[in-house]
């Protein structure tokens, strides 16, 4: 006999949320994986590059993963329980962690400080900021959250959503262009995700907080008991995350 929806929900509702950090979810969530494989390309492009500023960073988890870091790495993260996550992960390694108000509308950045951009699943792009503090030939690679990620989820708690999205990978590549970045690649995949307790289910959303906006169990517990049942008689719920790639880069006129 498993353990009982009250349990459950209690156990998700207290395990610690700081940082970006799905390692709780092993075993009781899965998520297919891009094809593109965006860790190898950073790492690829951080051994190549000198000076790199990676946006909405985090608690820092990917970057601090990764087998070489560029001479000069700036981190940026708005979240201030991330702050302190990211610079135990990254200042070691001699990266800067930098505070940036999540709107980030100016980055406390000269102009053409940085050959590369990255940022991954940011919230928001930051286009003009990014243009600005980009060098002149430098580029930007990001992977995104795309359309409708995980939208089967959403319905079953919320409702019917809206057709139309902002997170489009063409909308958002011709807000880069824009800008004045040329975009290079564009690529987006939609990934099988599957939920094996609804404890998985209510910390995936405590943590990934724009699937249902403004969740918390109490106020969806009807919803997410019928979700019990129906993770405990179908063996786990089947969602579809959206992942799209986009690379671009600043002219050098």
């Amino acid at each position: 006999m498993g353990r009982s929806f009250d349990e459950l929900v209690a156990e998700a509702e207290s395990a610690p949320i700081n940082g970006w950090d799905f390692s709780w979810l092993e075993g009781r969530a899965f998520e297919e994986r891009p094809s593109w494989g965006y860790s190898r390309l950073v790492a690829e492009r951080y051994q190549e590059t000198e000076a790199v500023l990676d946006l909405q960073s985090g608690g820092g988890e990917m970057l601090c993963a990764l087998p070489v870091l560029p001479r000069l790495l700036v981190a940026t993260e708005g979240w201030a329980p991330n702050l302190s996550v990211a610079a135990r992960n990254l200042r070691p390694r001699g990266a800067w962690v930098v505070a940036v108000p999540s709107d980030g509308l100016a980055l406390p950045f000269a102009e053409a400080s940085f050959d590369l951009v990255t940022a991954r699943h940011p919230v928001a792009n930051w286009w003009a900021e990014t243009a600005r503090v980009l060098r002149p030939g430098g580029s930007y690679l990001s992977q995104q959250v795309g359309p409708h990620s995980v939208v089967e989820l959403t319905e079953f708690l919320m409702g019917p959503q809206p057709a139309s999205s902002r997170r489009d990978p063409e909308l958002v590549a011709a807000e880069a262009r824009s800008a004045g970045l040329s975009v290079t690649d564009l690529r987006s995949e939609r990934l099988r995700t599957e939920f094996y307790d609804i404890g998985a289910v209510v910390y995936f959303l405590r943590l990934v907080v724009w699937i249902v906006p403004g969740f918390s169990a109490p106020a969806y517990r009807d919803r997410l008991l019928v979700l019990h049942r129906h993770i405990e008689r179908e063996g786990l719920f089947q969602a579809n995350a959206s992942r799209f790639l986009i690379q671009a880069v600043k002219g050098s006129g």
